[in-house]
């Protein structure tokens, strides 16, 4: 993923705790739009392909692994 990415998904988190009614970005809102916003963004090579590897799981191991 790429810088627009990265602005995109702190836009996105951004607007998620606005909607949660909290003026403080917090990780649980990069955690919400993290899928939405990198899924489409992450192409997978044939390595990750071969070890049954999607984009999905990658977004979802990457989430996991950053912590609060």
């Amino acid at each position: 993923a790429g810088p627009r990415a990265a602005q995109y998904l702190i836009l996105g988190a951004k607007a998620n705790a606005v909607l949660r009614g909290s003026f403080n970005v917090a990780t649980l809102d990069v955690r919400a739009v993290a899928d939405p916003v990198l899924n489409h963004r992450i192409i997978t090579n044939f390595n990750a392909e071969a070890e049954g590897l999607d984009s999905r799981l990658i977004v979802k191991k990457l989430v996991e692994f950053v912590g609060e």
